[in-house]
C-alpha cells in the first residue's frame, strides 16, 4: 500500500493516478474527500486526514508500506499556516511513518539555490524538515522541484492572458527562471519508490529550459492568438504589502515575498545532468501550454492535507 498525502493537489493527484494505472494499491489522505472522488472512482482508497491532526495521520499510515508526501500549505493561514502544516505536520508524518515501519518515505521539498529565499519562512521550514527526515532513520528520498508551471506559469501568468485580463509582473520580468511540469515531478516521485539507488538522496528536478516571466506571457499569447496587456509594478510593492499582511495572512505574505525576489534572485536550473542520469522526458513550457491552455480549474500544487 502506497500512501499519497495531498491527493487533492495537482502533484499528488498525478502521482496517485500513475500508481493506480500501473496496478499499485493507493491510499490518498486529504482533508476534502470530495476533491478526490475521481481518484476513488478509479480504485484509490480515500481517507480523511489533516497534517495538524496526528491521530488522522496514524489512521492514514496504518498498513502503508510507502509514503509520498505531496502536501504543502504555502498559502495557508491561521491553524493551517505553513509553520503548522509544512513544519510540525510533516514532522508528525515522519514520526508516525517510522513508528509504522514504513519502508520508504518520499518528501516533496523545493528547489531554492539562492540564499535570498531563506528570508521566506516556507523555505526555511522545508529545509528544516529535510534535516528532520535525514535524522529520522527512515529510508527516504527528497525531491526538490523548481516552480510548477501548472501554477507559477499557468495560473499566475498564463490564465490572465487567456482571459483577456491584465498580467501583473513585478519588476522588469526579464530574470530567467525555471519551471517544471508537475507531471514530470510525478514520474520522479514514482521512480524514487522503484529505484533503490535514490534512497538517501536529495534529487533536484527542473524543466529543460530557463525562461523569463515576459517569455511566459509571450508563449501564452502565441498559443491563445491574442495580445496581453502587461502591468509592471515595482518589486517594492509586494515587499511592503508582505510586511503589512504578515499578521493577518501569513500565506499571502509569503507569496508576496517570493514576488519581491522575482527580478533579483537566481532561479535558473541546469537540467543537463538530470537528463543525462535519467532517461525520462522533461516537458518544456512551449509544449505544455498548448496541451493545457483549455484548462480553467488547475488544482493548486499547495493543498493542505
Amino acid at each position: 500500500m502506497i500512501l499519497v498525502v495531498g491527493g487533492s493537489g495537482v502533484l499528488g493527484n498525478l502521482i496517485a493516478r500513475r500508481l493506480l494505472a500501473t496496478g499499485h494499491s493507493v491510499r490518498v489522505m486529504t482533508r476534502t474527500p470530495a476533491k478526490v472522488a475521481s481518484l476513488q472512482s478509479v480504485g484509490a482508497e480515500v481517507v480523511t486526514g489533516d497534517l495538524i491532526d496526528r491521530e488522522s495521520i496514524v489512521r492514514a499510515c496504518t498498513g502503508a508500506e510507502h509514503v509520498i508526501a505531496a502536501a504543502h500549505s504555502l498559502l495557508g493561514r491561521g491553524r493551517h499556516a505553513s509553520e503548522h502544516v509544512d513544519g510540525m505536520g510533516h514532522r508528525h508524518l515522519i514520526e508516525v511513518a517510522k513508528a509504522h515501519r514504513v519502508r520508504h518515505f518520499v518528501y516533496t521539498s523545493a528547489y531554492f539555490r539562492d540564499p535570498a529565499f531563506l528570508a521566506v519562512p516556507f523555505v526555511k521550514i522545508k529545509l528544516d524538515v529535510e534535516q528532520y527526515l535525514r535524522a529520522s532513520g527512515l529510508s527516504y528520498t527528497i525531491l526538490r522541484p523548481t516552480a510548477f508551471m501548472d501554477f507559477h506559469a499557468h495560473v499566475l501568468l498564463g490564465k490572465p492572458v487567456i482571459a483577456g485580463k491584465k498580467v501583473v509582473i513585478f519588476g522588469r520580468g526579464e530574470q530567467p527562471r525555471n519551471f517544471v511540469a508537475a507531471s514530470d515531478v510525478a514520474q520522479f516521485a514514482i521512480r524514487a519508490l522503484e529505484d533503490r539507488s535514490l534512497a538517501g538522496e536529495a534529487l533536484e528536478i527542473g524543466g529543460p529550459e530557463n525562461v523569463t516571466n515576459l517569455e511566459v506571457v509571450r508563449t501564452y499569447e502565441r498559443a491563445a492568438g491574442t495580445k496581453a496587456t502587461v502591468l509592471h509594478l515595482s518589486p517594492i510593492v509586494p515587499s511592503v504589502v508582505s510586511r503589512l499582511a504578515r499578521p493577518f495572512h501569513s500565506g499571502l505574505s509569503q507569496m508576496l515575498q517570493f514576488a519581491s525576489l522575482a527580478d533579483t534572485a537566481e532561479q535558473r536550473f541546469d537540467a543537463g545532468p538530470l537528463q543525462q542520469r535519467f532517461p525520462l522526458p522533461l516537458t518544456s513550457l512551449k509544449d505544455w501550454v498548448p496541451r493545457n491552455i483549455g484548462g480553467s480549474a488547475t488544482p493548486s500544487p499547495y493543498p493542505v492535507a
